[in-house]
């Protein structure tokens, strides 16, 4: 069982966090994310995962090595140029060992679900679809592919980010192909497959399926989005192989400080050599690598990137600090806020909002 993993995005949404190291390698819940990915990858039997690579190319095998410490064998595919979501999936396609008729799956690297991946497979399999498309109910689906099925499972439409959407099935972002159909898309240049390979097929009258399932979906495009993901897991919201340890109020990871004066909830977690001083309290947010809390500090729903450091008597909501991010004491930000990479705040007392 092959699988491609889509993670060649520049991640701008997320930056400051994406200056230095690619989204799909942000750590979640302690994991790099790919990691929480390629390990449900694995429990649902794939054996074989080609990463369709693109920003800093090389720092996934550098973080991943050859997937063995997951269970797969990992091979990676660079572009010279992005080539969108087809066009990764074909130029990633010449790594496949699978044959025509085999089902490939194919899986966007910055979605965090908890979908039924063997039930979509056999889905595939008992209708010998085309392509089967993983769907998910959302309350607002104007900012998603809109996908309606017929009685019998079979997609109708494909219509990219309507205004007036007649259901609320969307595009989840996981795709079996049949690998014959995988080769039809065209290699060498750009191909969208929401806007040009699935509205395609649909036209030819191939056989295209829809799995619907209700689960737990999270797009992590987003800085909140990505803190939301992360204390999901650590909460058991949502649940993952690679998770390093059991579900709880937080995941304090081997090396981290926390101070016994400080209290640390909400599904935060600690990143390894990080430090909360005492008086403290950090709620549902992540403390990357190193990130230091300073004495009677306030963190909620927040992120604190590599070596990121926040004053005594700060508080911070909704906020984001870059790596290397250094802001004195008595500051406030709140509502947004993001500091980037390596900037300085100094000490002031000063209110920062983002709206």
């Amino acid at each position: 069982m092959e699988a491609i993993l889509l993670v060649g995005g520049l991640g701008t949404r997320l930056r400051p966090l994406t200056d230095r190291v690619p989204k799909p390698l942000l750590p979640v819940a302690g994991t790099p994310f790919i990691a929480h990915q390629v390990a449900r990858l694995a429990a649902a039997g794939v054996d074989h995962v080609v990463l369709a690579t693109s920003y800093r190319a090389e720092a996934f095998a550098a973080g991943l090595g050859d997937g063995s410490a997951l269970g797969v064998d990992l091979e990676y595919v660079s572009e010279a140029e992005p080539l969108g979501t087809g066009g990764a999936v074909r130029n990633a396609a010449s790594r496949l060992r699978a044959a025509a008729e085999d089902a490939v799956l194919v899986a966007n690297g910055d979605i965090l679900d908890g979908h039924d991946v063997r039930a979509q497979l056999e889905l595939h399999a008992t209708h010998r679809a085309d392509v089967t498309l993983y769907l998910t109910r959302v309350e607002d689906p104007r900012a998603y592919g809109c996908v309606p099925t017929d009685a019998s499972g079979r997609v109708t439409a494909f219509m990219e980010k309507t205004p007036d959407p007649p259901t609320s099935q969307v595009n989840a972002g996981c795709y079996v192909f049949r690998r014959a159909a995988l080769e039809e898309i065209p290699p060498g240049r750009v191909v969208s497959v929401e806007r040009e390979t699935f509205p395609g097929m649909l036209a030819a009258g191939r056989h295209v399926l829809g799995y619907v399932d209700d689960a737990y979906w999270l797009d992590l495009g987003t800085p909140a989005a990505y803190v939301r993901g992360s204390t999901d897991l650590v909460l058991g919201r949502v649940d993952s192989p690679a998770r390093p340890g059991p579900a709880g109020e937080a995941l304090v990871l081997p090396g981290a400080q926390v101070s016994p004066d400080a209290v640390v909830s909400g599904g935060t977690t600690v990143g390894p050599a990080a430090v909360v001083h005492a008086g403290a309290r950090v709620e549902g947010s992540v403390l990357l690598d190193g990130a230091v809390v300073g004495e009677g500090s306030t963190v909620r729903r927040s992120v604190l990137g590599r070596e990121a450091a926040l004053g005594a008597g700060c508080d911070l909501d909704d906020a984001v600090l870059g790596d290397g991010a250094r802001v004195g004491e008595r500051n406030e930000l709140c509502r947004g806020v993001r500091v980037w990479t390596d900037a300085v705040i100094p000490a002031g007392g000063v209110r920062f909002s983002g709206g």
